[in-house]
């Protein structure tokens, strides 16, 4: 899995902190702007995002590259309705070569990957053959969730703190969960003001889950190891 941040708002959090003072001065954000520093835009950020008015934030937009995800991520990810996604087309790349994505505990399960592979295999033995007598576009429906894929997804930081609480959580599963804390590691490096509190719920309080916590919240300010990213997940979906 990579994911890199392509491009963001410049001065994300300035310009989110001077929205948010444009709210109460008579001043126009475009003054306000040149006065905020930093030290301001963090008072002001943590006073209106405290209080729940999240629409200033929405001004700071975030794009990134998702890329060697399997198409079982990418399924959840749009669920995330408020961005932009472009996605690798199936019709027209060649899905000649197998590439797929590996869940831990297939792979750590000897007789559980052998059976894996096997199925890959067959699907992308089917594919080729499949191509060779019918459009790509309809080859491709024999290929399995696992499938590599590569998406561009842009959300505004208001999305990204929702998409952060949801995915972050332990009970997200393993692999957009570790897209999640990776694209956290990205916005933070790029508004660290904005995102500074960003992240599963139990960073900010009591989990929400209610019955559905895992009993185990993370330490506030504090990324997860690789090991704890690939971990499954605490409790199942209800």
């Amino acid at each position: 899995m990579k994911v890199v941040l392509l491009n963001f708002t410049k001065d994300p959090d300035r310009i989110s902190a001077a929205a948010a003072q444009s709210c109460y001065s008579e001043k126009g954000a475009s003054e306000l702007f040149e006065t905020t520093t930093d030290e301001k835009a963090k008072k002001m950020i943590k006073k209106v995002v405290g209080m729940g008015h999240l629409s200033v934030v929405e001004h700071a937009y975030f794009t990134f590259s998702i890329e060697g995800v399997s198409r079982s991520l990418t399924h959840q990810l749009v669920r995330h309705r408020i961005a932009s996604y472009s996605q690798q087309s199936q019709r027209y790349v060649s899905m000649d070569r197998s590439q797929f994505v590996l869940p831990p505990s297939i792979a750590g399960d000897p007789e559980a990957r052998k059976l894996y592979k096997a199925a890959m295999d067959e699907s992308w033995k089917a594919y080729r053959e499949l191509a060779k007598k019918v459009p790509k576009e309809d080859a491709r429906y024999v290929l399995p969730n696992a499938c590599n894929t590569n998406i561009t997804v842009t959300m505004n930081a208001r999305e990204l703190w929702h998409f952060f609480s949801l995915r972050c959580c332990r009970r997200a599963q393993w692999e957009i969960r570790m897209m999640a804390w990776k694209m956290l590691a990205e916005a933070k490096k790029a508004a660290p003001i904005l995102f500074e509190d960003a992240g599963p719920g139990c960073f900010r309080g009591p989990c929400p889950e209610g019955e559905y916590a895992c009993g185990r919240p993370y330490k506030k300010g504090q990324m997860p190891s690789e090991e704890e990213m690939l971990v499954e997940s605490g409790k199942p979906e209800p």
